[in-house]
């Protein structure tokens, strides 16, 4: 099949964590011996090649301003959950700009006599109504990843909007139950929407007990500190402020452990501040933004992974996650999201309720008090992710998924 995505994230160079997961589902339907095109828009700090992994490449530019340059790459939102005003601005040269990117690949491939055989918009917001709006014709899938729906639930016109493409769409993917059935009532239709989880890069996060005594070196921690890691960007939906008020009930059951959250965004003057007003003192590091090569050594060095995520915006289902699963960590997660979908309490981590800061301490303390149980939620987790949750697990998922929209459109053209 010859496949045309629209996107507005991408990892800006190799190993950056901007939306990581486009590239590894690009990348990953282009192993399976399709032709993918991906459509981005500009980003003056975007350094990647005219083909990444044999997906090619196209971005277009929309700003008539370099100030209006704010489209995308995670820089769009405040803190996830509400929109700046330079995005506003930028919207309708960026809306247009992208109907006119994917009709004029469109055009292009078919005046080849190589026509696209499918469109897909990651995000039903903002790619969807564009996507929609130039491929009438050509079999459409909108897929869902978490803050196109958080909006579309909070302001009508764009959920005006994201129902359009809904309309439009030939099949619907979610990365979580949870996700779709929020599409489902946004307008997806139930029968044609398909739950596609993320994966994990197994080679890349996987069990490594000797990077335990190096990251504590590097850290100046002894080999013996238990070590529990927060990552993902700082932004509110991340939930850091329930770690971080969790933390000093850790430290009186566990003391000398250290907690580090890794991550940019936001929030992370104001977290700064929370752990000061805590006293939280040298056992609370932040330690910025990790490339993916040191975050997967992070991962695998970490005793516990917290991810204590909130409905304070969407995550359909965090990548973080399932990489601490895959590198077999003791996972201790909110029951929020995609969570349910991966994790079973008890067999491949901790669940506990969202903005609940003792019952996250508790479990994290029960996991750094018992090591047997850790390694044994470990080990199952890392086996659940070699069983289902690959990115080559998800990328014939999505080619199930295409190949069923491309039949579906056949049918309805005969």
């Amino acid at each position: 099949m010859r496949i045309l995505m629209l996107a507005t994230s991408f990892p800006k160079w190799p190993g950056e964590t901007t939306a990581p997961f486009i590239e590894e589902i690009a990348a990953g339907v282009a192993a399976r011996g399709h032709a993918v095109t991906l459509l981005l828009p500009h980003h003056p700090e975007l350094r990647r090649g005219a083909e990444v992994r044999g997906v090619r490449l196209r971005c277009f530019h929309y700003a008539p301003h370099p100030a209006l340059n704010i489209w995308g790459y995670a820089q769009s939102l405040l803190s996830d959950t509400q929109i700046k005003r330079r995005t506003l601005l930028a919207a309708p040269f960026a809306v247009s700009a992208s109907l006119g990117a994917v009709l004029g690949e469109l055009r292009a491939a078919r005046a080849t006599g190589r026509p696209y055989d499918l469109v897909q918009a990651h995000w039903v917001l903002p790619n969807g109504p564009p996507a929609a709006l130039a491929s009438p014709g050509t079999p459409l899938v909108v897929s869902l990843h978490g803050s196109d729906i958080y909006l579309a639930e909070r302001h009508w016109s764009l959920a005006l909007a994201a129902a359009g493409a809904f309309r439009a769409a030939t099949a619907v993917t979610a990365c979580s139950g949870d996700l779709r059935a929020r599409g489902v009532r946004l307008g997806a239709a139930p029968g044609r929407s398909h739950v596609i989880p993320y994966g994990v890069n197994t080679r890349q996060f996987r069990p490594d007990p000797g990077l335990r005594a190096a990251v504590r070196a590097e850290l100046g921690l002894a080999p013996e500190v238990p070590l529990v890691l927060g990552l993902g960007r700082l932004v509110a939906k991340k939930g850091f402020n329930v770690l971080l008020d969790a933390w000093p009930a850790v430290l009186r059951a566990v003391p000398g452990a250290t907690l580090l959250i890794a991550g940019y965004g936001d929030q992370r003057e104001r977290l700064e501040r929370q752990a000061a007003a805590l006293g939280l003192g040298n056992s609370a590091r932040f330690i910025g933004r990790l490339e993916r090569e040191r975050a997967a050594a992070y991962v695998a060095a970490a005793d516990v992974f917290a991810l204590p995520i909130v409905r304070e915006g969407v995550d359909g289902l965090p990548n973080v996650l399932l990489e601490a699963m895959g590198a077999g960590r003791a996972v201790v997660a909110s029951r929020v999201a995609g969570v349910p979908d991966v994790v079973e309490d008890g067999v491949h981590g901790l669940v506990v309720p969202e903005r609940d800061p003792a019952a996250l301490a508790a479990a994290i303390v029960r996991l750094l008090a018992d090591p047997d149980l850790a390694r044994q939620l470990g080990a199952a987790a890392r086996d659940r992710v070699e069983r289902e949750l690959t990115w080559e697990r998800t990328a014939e998922r999505f080619e199930a998924v295409f190949r069923l929209a491309v039949g579906i459109a056949r049918t309805a053209a005969e």
